[in-house]
C-alpha cells in the first residue's frame, strides 16, 4: 500500500496533467460545434473498424459451418442430377413404346464426409475420413469430390473409414473420353500425384490433348460419366498414343479436405446377381 501512494506521489504531476486534459477535451468537444464534429466522425471510423474486425473475424471462423452446409447441398444436387440422367436414359431407351414410366428413386445418393487423414507421398497411399458404418458408410463405395474421383472406401470402422486413393496401384477405375464409347482402366503409377494413366484404350480411339475423361458406370462404385481427369498432351516431338494415355487428375489431393460417399442403392442386388451360380459351362 505505502509503495503504491509513493508512485501515485511522485506521479501526481503527471496524474494532474491528465485530468486537466481530459476536461479541456470534454469542454472543447461539447462546446464547438465544429470541434464536436470532428470527435464524432472519427468515433464512428474507429467504431466501423471495429465491427468490420470482428466480422471479418466471425466470417472465418464461420467458413467451416458455411462449407460444411454448401457440400451438403451439392450432394443433394448431384443426387437430382443422377435421378435425372437415370430417367432421361429410361425415357430414351422407351420413346417408341406406349409403356408407362415409373419414376424410381434414384440410383445413387451421397453422404458428405470431411478427411481427417491423406497422404499424397507414398508409393501406396489412403485418405482417412470422418464417417464410418454409423452412418450408412461400407466397404466398396465410390469417393469423390466436387472436381472428380477420390477412391474407393476398403476398411470401415464405426464413427470412420480408410479410403484407397486414387493415388494408390492398387486402385483401378473404368474410365472412358467423353462422348465416346472407348473405354479402358486408370490407375496410378506411383510417380506425380497430378498425373495417373489409362491403358487399355483401342489404338484406333480418337483422343486429343484436353479430351475429358469419365467413369464408365461399369462397376457399381461410381455413377457413369463422374471427370477423373484431362489427357495430357504428349511431350515435343512425341506421337499421343490411344493405347496408353497420360491423364491429369481432377482432383487435387494435396488441398482434398470435404468428399462425397457414393451409395449405390443397386448394390445389394448387383452383387447377389453377380455371384449367382452361372451353373455348368456349356
Amino acid at each position: 500500500m505505502r509503495e503504491l501512494l509513493d508512485f501515485l506521489v511522485r506521479n501526481s504531476k503527471w496524474f494532474v496533467f491528465l485530468i486537466f486534459l481530459l476536461l479541456s477535451a470534454a469542454l472543447l468537444f461539447r462546446s464547438n460545434p465544429y470541434q464536436h464534429h470532428v470527435y464524432l466522425t472519427s468515433a464512428n471510423a474507429v467504431t466501423a473498424g471495429v465491427y468490420g474486425i470482428s466480422n471479418n473475424v466471425y466470417s472465418y471462423f464461420s467458413l467451416r459451418e458455411i462449407n460444411s452446409d454448401l457440400n451438403e447441398r451439392n450432394a443433394e444436387l448431384q443426387s437430382q442430377v443422377m435421378s435425372l440422367q437415370q430417367q432421361l436414359r429410361k425415357i430414351s431407351d422407351r420413346i417408341d413404346s406406349d409403356t408407362v414410366i415409373d419414376m424410381e428413386a434414384a440410383q445413387y445418393t451421397f453422404v458428405v464426409a470431411h478427411v481427417i487423414n491423406n497422404s499424397i507421398a507414398r508409393r501406396y497411399n489412403f485418405i482417412t475420413i470422418n464417417k464410418g458404418s454409423a452412418d450408412g458408410i461400407r466397404p466398396e463405395m465410390g469417393v469423390i469430390d466436387q472436381n472428380g474421383v477420390v477412391g474407393a472406401v476398403n476398411v470401415v470402422g464405426e464413427h470412420s473409414a480408410r479410403v484407397i486413393s486414387v493415388l494408390n496401384p492398387n486402385f483401378h477405375v473404368s474410365c472412358k473420353i467423353r462422348n465416346s464409347e472407348h473405354f479402358g482402366s486408370l490407375s496410378w503409377d506411383g510417380e506425380d500425384p497430378r498425373v495417373a494413366i489409362l491403358e487399355d484404350l483401342p489404338r484406333h480411339s480418337q483422343v486429343q490433348p484436353g479430351d475429358t475423361i469419365v467413369t464408365t458406370g461399369f462397376s457399381s462404385l461410381f455413377p457413369p460419366d463422374i471427370e477423373v481427369g484431362y489427357v495430357m498432351a504428349p511431350p515435343e516431338g512425341e506421337r499421343l498414343q490411344s493405347s496408353s494415355l497420360k491423364v491429369r487428375l481432377a482432383t487435387d489431393f494435396t488441398t482434398l479436405s470435404t468428399v462425397q460417399v457414393v451409395v449405390n442403392t443397386m448394390l445389394k442386388e448387383v452383387k447377389e446377381i453377380e455371384a449367382a451360380d452361372p451353373g455348368p459351362d456349356k
